[in-house]
């Protein structure tokens, strides 16, 4: 599994979440939602150090990352976060 992050949705998560150089930020699953790729779950988004990821990115500074723990959700499926015009999108790829 592979975790892309283009870089303006990087720079939205620096913005939004007043991130500072060389932060964590993890994805992980959570209960309920909207438009997750395993029925019933999404991805939720929160500062934290990586204890064991499967699959992480650092883009403008950033150390993007997933916990090996969540690894089920993505189902040998890559997640790769884009912009739509407003906020970042999730692509399981």
């Amino acid at each position: 599994m592979d975790l892309i992050i283009s870089e303006s949705a990087a720079q939205w998560y620096i913005e939004e979440l007043e991130l500072d150089q060389n932060e964590q930020v993890r994805f992980f699953v959570r209960y309920g939602g909207v438009g997750g790729h395993q029925p019933g779950f999404s991805l939720g988004v929160t500062r934290e150090d990586p204890e064991n990821p499967t699959a992480d990115s650092t883009v403008n500074g950033i150390h993007f990352f997933i916990e090996e723990d969540d690894s089920w959700y993505f189902d040998g499926a890559d997640l790769q976060v884009e912009m739509d015009s407003e906020e970042p999108q999730f692509l399981y790829k």
